[in-house]
Parts: C-alpha cells; sequence; structure tokens
C-alpha cells in the first residue's frame, strides 16, 4: 500500500455546511491524526478561526489556512508549499482540504495527481461534495426560488457551480435533510445519480457524517468512462454506439440518435437523458430562442453545437436557469485542407463525415418531468431549412462567439442577494 498521504478535498457552497462537517470530522476522529487546510475568499480566514476553535481534539498538522484568494486559481502555489510543509514533520495520516465556497474541486485535485511535490507525499483518497439539500431542491426542481451568484467575488450562477462541483466529485453529503421531505430527498439523490452516476451519496442533519464512511473509503481513481459526470458518459456511450454501426447507411442530418443516446435515469422520479446528434447546423437566431427558453424541468445540458455562419465550434453549458455558450476552437473542417489533412493524422480517431468534415452537434440534456419528444422538435425546428442552407452567408450572426475562448451567456438565473 502507497506511503503517501491521503487527501480528501472537501467542496461544497457557501453555508452548505463544510465546516461544521469538519468539526464533526475533528471531534470524532477516534484514533486518526487530521490536518486541515481551509482555504477562504476574505482576507479574514473565518473558516479557519471556527475550525480551531470548535474542535475539542489537537489536530496533529495543525489548522492551515490560505487567505485572499482561491486554491482552485491564484494561490495554487501557495496551496503546494502549504501542504509540502505539513507533510515534512508527517505527524498525521489525513489531509483535509476544504476549499472556499466558489472553489472549483477538480484543480485542487490535480495538484495531487500531477507530478509535483506535493503528489510525491500525497494520494488523493476522495473529493467530497457538501450540498444544502434544501437549496439543491428549491434551485432544480419546479419554481422554486430564484438562483444567485455564488458570491460577490464571483458572477457564475450559483447553480454552475452546484452542478460542477457533483459532476467531478465521487461522494456527495445531502445534508439539511432535515429541512426536506422524504420525496424531496429522494429527487435530490436521483439528480446526484444523474449528474454524477458513480458519486456515493449519504443524507444528513448538521453535517453529522460517519467518518468512516467519508475518510477510510478510498473512492478516488484516475477517471475512466465509467467515472465521468452524466453528460461527458452520455456522449461517450452515444459515441460507441454510433462507432458500430455502418454511417453510410445513415441519414447524414439525424444519424441514429433516435435509437441510441437516450436513457432513463430513474423511472420513478421522471429523471431522464437523451442526447441529440444531427449533422445539419442550427439556424443561430432559432436555436438562441429555443436555449433561452429550456424547460424549467432540464436540470442540465452540455455539449457542441453546428452553427450556421460560424466557423467556431460552440460549446453550451446549462445549469438551471444558466445558459452560456463559449467557442472553442474552429472545425477542423473549415481549415485550409492541408492544415485539415495535418489535424487528421494526428487524430485517427476524429469521426469524420465525407460531406461535412467534424461539423456536428452532440447535446446532451439531463432533467426531470420534462417533454423530451417536444423538446427534440424544438430543436429539429431550429436547425437550417433546405433553402437556408443554401445561402447560410446571409442569415444573421445572432448572439453566439465569434472569435475564440469568448463567452455568452444566453440566459441568467435571476438575481437575489446571497444570504
Amino acid at each position: 500500500m502507497s506511503d503517501r498521504i491521503p487527501v480528501t478535498v472537501l467542496s461544497g457552497s457557501l453555508g452548505a455546511g463544510k465546516t461544521t462537517l469538519l468539526n464533526h470530522l475533528l471531534t470524532d476522529a477516534g484514533d486518526r491524526d487530521i490536518a486541515v487546510l481551509v482555504n477562504d475568499m476574505g482576507d479574514v480566514n473565518v473558516d479557519a478561526e471556527l475550525v480551531a476553535e470548535g474542535s475539542d481534539t489537537d489536530v496533529a498538522g495543525g489548522v492551515e489556512e490560505l487567505s485572499n484568494g482561491c486554491i482552485c486559481c491564484e494561490l495554487q502555489d501557495d496551496l503546494e508549499t502549504a501542504v509540502v510543509r505539513l507533510a515534512q514533520n508527517r505527524e498525521f495520516d489525513h489531509l483535509v482540504v476544504e476549499s472556499s465556497g466558489i472553489s472549483e474541486p477538480a484543480p485542487v485535485a490535480r495538484l495531487f495527481t500531477t507530478e509535483s511535490a506535493a503528489a510525491a507525499r500525497y494520494r488523493v483518497n476522495g473529493l467530497v461534495t457538501v450540498v444544502d439539500s434544501r437549496l439543491f431542491v428549491d434551485t432544480f426542481g419546479g419554481e422554486g426560488t430564484p438562483e444567485r451568484t455564488a458570491a460577490e467575488e464571483d458572477d457564475r450562477p450559483l447553480s454552475d457551480l452546484l452542478v460542477e462541483q457533483i459532476e467531478v466529485s465521487n461522494a456527495v453529503v445531502l445534508n439539511k435533510a432535515d429541512l426536506c421531505t422524504a420525496d424531496e430527498l429522494d429527487e435530490a439523490e436521483a439528480l446526484v445519480a444523474a449528474l454524477q452516476p458513480d458519486a456515493d451519496t449519504v443524507r444528513t442533519s448538521f453535517s453529522s457524517v460517519d467518518p468512516s464512511w467519508l475518510l477510510d473509503v478510498a473512492r478516488f481513481e484516475e477517471r475512466e468512462v465509467s467515472d465521468l459526470p452524466g453528460w461527458k458518459r452520455a456522449l461517450a456511450e452515444v459515441q460507441s454506439d454510433h462507432d458500430g454501426h455502418d454511417e453510410a447507411g445513415h441519414d447524414s442530418d439525424h444519424d441514429d440518435d433516435h435509437h441510441h443516446g437516450h436513457r432513463h435515469q430513474d423511472d420513478v422520479y421522471g429523471i431522464s437523458s437523451f442526447t441529440y446528434r444531427r449533422r445539419r447546423p442550427f439556424h443561430p437566431e432559432r436555436l438562441a430562442a429555443v436555449l433561452r427558453d429550456l424547460p424549467a424541468g432540464v436540470v442540465r445540458s452540455k455539449g457542441t453545437l453546428w452553427v450556421a455562419g460560424n466557423d467556431l465550434r460552440q460549446t453550451v453549458g446549462q445549469a438551471g436557469r444558466s445558459v452560456r455558450v463559449e467557442a472553442r476552437g474552429p472545425w477542423i473542417a473549415s481549415l485550409p485542407e492541408i492544415e485539415q489533412d495535418l489535424y487528421r493524422s494526428n487524430r485517427p480517431n476524429l469521426e469524420w463525415n465525407e460531406e461535412h468534415g467534424d461539423r456536428r452537434t452532440e447535446y446532451v440534456v439531463i432533467g426531470t418531468e420534462f417533454d423530451e419528444d417536444a423538446l427534440r422538435t424544438r430543436f429539429d425546428d431550429a436547425l437550417v431549412t433546405d433553402a437556408e442552407w443554401e445561402r447560410l452567408d446571409e442569415l444573421p450572426a445572432g448572439p453566439f462567439p465569434t472569435t475564440n475562448e469568448e463567452e455568452t451567456a444566453l440566459r441568467e438565473p435571476t438575481p437575489a442577494a446571497v444570504e
């Protein structure tokens, strides 16, 4: 067994209960010697003070704090320095890193999985996300409450952050369960399973989690298809199905997505997903209208869109009422032939259509109690007509970005004050 120190990365939105969970872990640590590193965006690390004051036990490695920044981005170097310094004395047997409420756990985990001084001393044990169950249900269930941004320092909608933190986790703590009904908790678990099918889930109140469940189970492994977020796995499954068929026998506009890429995740709670695939471009304005008016039951959707009159791949990411689109490089088919040949020679597994090249739409939709057939029809109606395809250059550019890495918000949540 590795002699590297296991590290658990703890994430969750502001107020979800991360600090309370840390204090429970320290109080009920038993024979474990736990070191804690707490990150806070402010210049005064309130969470670190609460952990230090709330623990009845000595934290063997101390409570290390990183303030005035986010460890998933600007404090990466400081994070590495801090954890290496902690490990030099080897006075503890488990490190828990509590990231700020607006941090993404994946970049933090990468520090311990790539070649670095930190990775030489630590191994990732688990990526744990603490979820405010009441807020989660309100955000993604029915009309719910108005969404809001994660914090003043971060202009991302809260729904985006909630989804991203769940999608990269392998353990989810559904906290504040006492504020939800049993049916609401069942639905919350089903939604978590749709977003990250392989995450273990536990319900709790006041962040009271068994330390053995959280610390003693090694859940982290290098990502394979089975560990991917729900939307990525859906695309991988569709690609596998598609590769197993002769493309020459398919309608080049529609491929075979009415037969593949559609799976019901939990019929009891009405949660399902499907993958929309087409080799026909969208009319920019009609597509924007559909994305701005997605059904309330669509919790998460993501994928690549082929938009007429635009040589850049459009990547859409939707969570709750937030819909954002980013231009992510040119379609290879739009490049000069010599460059196309170079790209294709370096990417032997690239899906290539003789007529359209790599241009295509692959878009995964995950949600609860929405009419899939009606939504498919709306997307079909947003595709260019035969007449429009003959004059693509005359179509309006629409709201989609035309500069690489440019991002556009097609729909934002209703603003509301952070509690």
